[in-house]
């Protein structure tokens, strides 16, 4: 069910009525109702992954419990290797099953030798990615004795399904989201209202900014072959902005959603574009997986408290890691290794928390300085955005270096010259809104909050009138295949 869709219009409505007028009473019950009404969310797109959610659910439910009671050292290993085996072997035979065969028998015919293996018409389920990483930090915080197992089936159960960032986020830590199911919950007018004003520019990011730069996006790079360089090159820009709208723009509408139920959710993206170096870029992409891998993975293998090799080394693997979790593609893994390289010399140079606070904060305007630092990640991250993009590592290359070419000074040549002009326009417009709420948890936080009401509202119904008039072609969020 996509957040976008006119099921989602419908379902939501009815879930939060029955939430808050009818299970009101019973904590246990309002779980429960968001437990079923995940499986639905869940089970819209496809009802027979449903039993993958279950079964994952009661593993670590199971482990959680065992933990607590077991206090032999290598027991409690074992526990969370079952654990850890269980989930990432079902998102390693869904993902990267397909990846590991075909690449096993492409080296062995390398050094001549003919392998006959059967790659598998296997259908990745949505959001495994996401809900995995999720209970897979209960199990390890629990192991780790950061909290408590919970006694609470359905309580845990809600934690693992919760509709609304069970496909894509944010990846909430059991410590922060599971308490919040056993807290009584009453409805907070601000609280929702704030919610909805969220969901509002979540869905002007994905409707109006991803869906129309997508269109343009496909168009350049499944005919890159036919484009000249500046044609990719604007192509590369239409897609930095659509995976940004997209991805955010889901964050977004999750948070708002979560908000409507009584329940906050971490932030995801914090202006990720206005970053001045790679690694505060990487402080605001997608935060609850760069904090996810950051902390069971970069801290345990040694974080950059080692020598310079340990240094080198785990900031290699973290990336590339974080690269292959995006998907079964060499594209992913070179995009992960060259954030890596963006990123060594911040971290060998001790500057990698030389930008920690909001750019230009206070002022309307960044400083030169700021401003050149800002526009170098930029163009930074958009030619990393190529190798996420291309189709294979063959088609990124001819893909930059037709960029490089001599007819990057060419006139861009594409069909829907005045559309992607709009779309442009539109993207400048979001840039711009998007500075000037940069200081508050999405851009439209506190914009207009001391308006008069007729003024504010009037800034709502054209932000709506905008998404319906200016709308894409529906497109499906970027990270459920992730």
């Amino acid at each position: 069910m996509l957040f976008n869709s006119i099921d989602f219009a419908i379902f939501l409505p009815i879930v939060f009525i029955l939430y808050w007028f009818v299970a009101n009473k019973s904590l246990k019950l309002q779980n429960l109702l968001i437990v079923a009404s995940s499986y639905l969310f869940y089970g819209w797109w496809d009802w027979r992954f449903l039993s993958l959610i279950l079964f994952s659910t009661i593993i670590d439910y199971t482990v959680g419990r065992n933990l607590r009671k077991e206090e032999n050292q290598t027991k409690r290993k074992i526990l969370l290797w079952t654990s850890i085996l269980v989930n990432l072997g079902f998102l390693g035979f869904f993902k990267y099953y397909n990846f590991f065969l075909d690449n096993f028998i492409s080296a062995f015919s390398f050094f001549g030798t003919d392998i006959k293996a059967n790659s598998l018409n296997i259908i990745l389920p949505v959001g495994i990615s996401f809900y995995t990483f999720q209970t897979l930090s209960y199990t390890i915080d629990v192991y780790k004795r950061k909290m408590e197992p919970t006694k609470d089936f359905i309580a845990f159960s809600a934690f693992v399904s919760f509709f609304p960032q069970l496909v894509a986020g944010p990846i909430e830590r059991a410590t922060q989201l599971l308490p919040q199911f056993y807290q009584k919950r009453t409805f907070d007018y601000s609280r929702a209202v704030d919610g909805m004003r969220q969901i509002l520019w979540g869905l002007f990011k994905k409707i109006v900014i991803a869906d129309n730069c997508a269109e343009f996006a496909n168009q350049i790079f499944n005919n890159s072959a036919e484009m000249n360089g500046s044609t990719l090159a604007l192509g590369a820009l239409f897609f930095t902005f659509q995976i940004y709208g997209d991805f955010s723009g889901y964050s977004d509408i999750a948070i708002g959603t979560s908000r409507l139920f009584g329940f906050d959710l971490m932030q995801n993206f914090n202006f990720p574009y206005f970053s001045r170096d790679i690694a505060e870029f990487w402080r605001r992409w997608h935060i609850s997986l760069s904090t996810w891998f950051r902390d069971y993975l970069y801290i345990p293998l040694g974080g950059s408290r080692g020598g310079t090799w340990m240094k080198v080394r785990n900031t290699f693997v973290i990336f590339i890691v974080s690269g292959f979790w995006h998907g079964a593609n060499w594209t992913f893994i070179i995009w992960g290794a060259l954030n890596a390289i963006y990123f060594l010399p911040l971290l060998l140079t001790k500057k990698n928390r030389s930008n920690l606070d909001v750019i230009a904060k206070g002022k309307y305007i960044p400083s030169i300085k700021e401003l050149s630092f800002m526009l170098l990640t930029f163009v930074l991250t958009v030619f990393a955005w190529i190798f996420f993009r291309a189709q294979n590592i063959g088609h990124a290359f001819s893909y930059i270096s037709e960029i490089l070419s001599t007819s990057f000074f060419e006139v861009p040549r594409f069909t829907d010259r005045i559309d992607a002009l709009i779309t442009l326009c539109l993207v400048c417009l979001f840039i711009l809104v998007e500075w000037f709420g940069r200081e508050g948890q999405y851009a439209i936080e506190k914009i207009g909050l001391k308006w008069k009401r007729p003024i504010r509202y009037g800034m709502y119904y054209a932000i709506i009138i905008v998404i319906v008039w200016f709308g894409g072609k529906e497109q499906q969020f970027i990270y459920f295949q992730f």
